[in-house]
């Protein structure tokens, strides 16, 4: 579910001018549909500096549909908005490697052949 801590967090984030206001609103959007829908929550509690990117890419097309850069300290949500579009990936185990600071560059790259799209993940 959706704290006000968690949206407080996404909402300065904008005034900061540390993500934009579209980035801003998928996250906002994303941490309210977690609370529609039953799934495991990834957390972490790494705090340095860098940064988690997802980038989902239209296969066909060749364009971007997702393309979020978090701060790491945002990884939860960053987590949360990654499960929606790759299911099948255990996001348990990929926040653990993130934790002990064992895992950058490329951590998931998934084509889901039914959709269309290609998934990946950095952390950098």
């Amino acid at each position: 579910m959706a704290t006000t801590e968690e949206r407080m967090r996404i909402l300065r984030m904008i005034q900061e001018g540390k993500i934009t206001a579209e980035e801003g609103a998928r996250l906002l959007s994303a941490l309210r549909d977690s609370r529609k829908e039953a799934r495991p929550v990834v957390t972490t509690s790494r705090s340095g500096k860098g940064m988690l990117r997802v980038r989902v890419t239209d296969m066909i097309t060749g364009k971007a549909k997702v393309n979020v850069n978090l701060p790491l300290g945002l990884v939860d949500a960053g987590m949360n908005i990654a499960s929606q579009y790759a299911p099948d990936v255990n996001f348990s185990q990929i926040a653990d490697a993130i934790r002990s600071g064992q895992m950058e560059g490329k951590i998931v790259d998934v084509v889901d052949e039914e959709d269309g799209e290609h998934i990946e993940v950095f952390i950098d």
